[in-house]
């Protein structure tokens, strides 16, 4: 298990990565179901919080094996039953979403996130003794994931009034295992491989969004409720999921990580704002598929919430991730003032659609709208670049 080449040509995402992926499916179905009947019930302050926290239980295991995998994947029958573990782990996880959000049972949910993590363990620590290169690097990633699994452990044995706190403090603690590893040595990740696989993520929480729809629509269809409403949330749901869509892969996103490689980068290449940054962006895509599944019940009277709260559930989704996809496109240096600027515009009007009675339809008219003054802007720049070249 030894390091791969940064450099490698065709480095491309495996099926057993793909394999990896599908499990998430099941995981981020649940946490997104879990919102939606939270909102529903009217218990927005706790569901945002159950949903926050299930989220970072799904995508840190992600994460990790993600940029692992870049750098040491050797996909031999070792390397893969590693990853099966990893699997079970998230499957477990999955499984104990649910009673998280019903009654902050912890036990299932925790129980597959440290199956997950200790599999990992056994990844990083084959890697310490086949590279010596990375060997620092490695130990310290197998140290910190046994000590903080250790302590989530122990919480389940703990008062309940120390779940906050300590949720707190054991996430900062994940989050600093790999700063703290990585300052060792580098390990020798893919750019181009780590922008397909955060790419890929983006397409699963967008699918989420289209089939949590999908389902309450037919379900609603089922009961006799009235067609001309739920053909406007099909209709607008499908505009804002194509919107997001384009607005992930309107441009290439492993310039930062190829310019810290090369030598070239300032702070806003730093890997990190990469890797983690992304979190809040595939947080924001699922709840979209919660917020069109609220807006199904209220118009079928199955929320007992009001228009504007649902309203909310799925208009403060969508302008988050239209600020985060701006923050993303800064830090890839693509996002010029006259972007700027529309984006600015779009997220307002899309949070001015709280005080719509329907706002799903809207929502999609003003992204469709903002995806075309996209489009016009970069072919104006392009066209305007391409002048000056013909001239010479």
């Amino acid at each position: 298990m030894l390091s791969r080449d940064i450099g490698e040509h065709h480095r491309a995402t495996t099926p057993l990565e793909l394999f990896f992926d599908l499990t998430f499916v099941v995981a981020v179905a649940q946490a997104v179901a879990g919102l939606h009947h939270a909102a529903v019930e009217g218990q927005f302050a706790d569901g945002i919080l159950r949903y926050s926290f299930a989220f970072f239980v799904i995508w840190w295991p992600w994460v990790n094996f993600t940029w692992f995998a870049s750098a040491f994947d050797t996909d031999d029958i070792a390397y893969r039953l590693a990853v099966f573990v990893q699997i079970g782990g998230n499957l477990t996880i999955a499984a104990g979403i649910p009673r998280f959000f019903e009654d902050m049972d912890l036990t299932i949910l925790v129980i597959g996130y440290v199956i997950m993590r200790l599999g990992l363990v056994e990844l990083w620590l084959r890697a310490a003794r086949s590279d010596p290169s990375a060997g620092t690097a490695a130990r310290r990633y197998g140290i910190g994931i046994v000590v903080l699994q250790i302590c989530w452990t122990i919480r389940l044995f703990l008062p309940d009034w120390l779940g906050i706190p300590l949720f707190v403090l054991f996430i900062a603690g994940e989050l600093l295992i790999p700063v703290w590893a990585e300052r060792a040595g580098m390990t020798r990740w893919h750019p181009g491989h780590i922008a397909e696989r955060y790419g890929l993520f983006t397409i699963i929480v967008l699918g989420e969004s289209v089939l949590g729809a999908s389902i309450s629509i037919q379900s609603a269809l089922d009961e006799g409720e009235e067609l001309k409403k739920l053909l406007m949330i099909a209709g607008g749901g499908l505009l804002i999921v194509f919107a997001m869509w384009w607005l992930y892969f309107d441009g290439p996103t492993d310039g930062s990580l190829r310019r810290f490689w090369s030598g070239d980068a300032t702070l806003r290449d730093n890997p990190f704002i990469f890797g983690y940054g992304h979190l809040l962006i595939f947080a924001t895509a699922a709840a979209v598929g919660a917020g069109m599944e609220i807006a199904v019940d209220h118009v079928t009277h199955h929320a007992h919430i009001s228009g504007h709260q649902a309203a909310a559930m799925i208009a403060v989704p969508v302008a988050l991730y239209f600020g985060c996809m701006w923050l993303l496109r800064y830090t890839l240096r693509q996002n010029p003032l006259r972007k700027t600027i529309l984006y600015a515009l779009a997220i307002g009007l899309v949070l001015a659609t709280i005080w719509i009675r329907y706002p799903v339809l809207p929502i999609g008219l003003i992204a469709a709208a903002f995806m075309a003054a996209l489009v016009l802007t970069r072919w104006r720049l392009e066209s305007a670049q391409r002048k000056p070249a013909q001239a010479d």
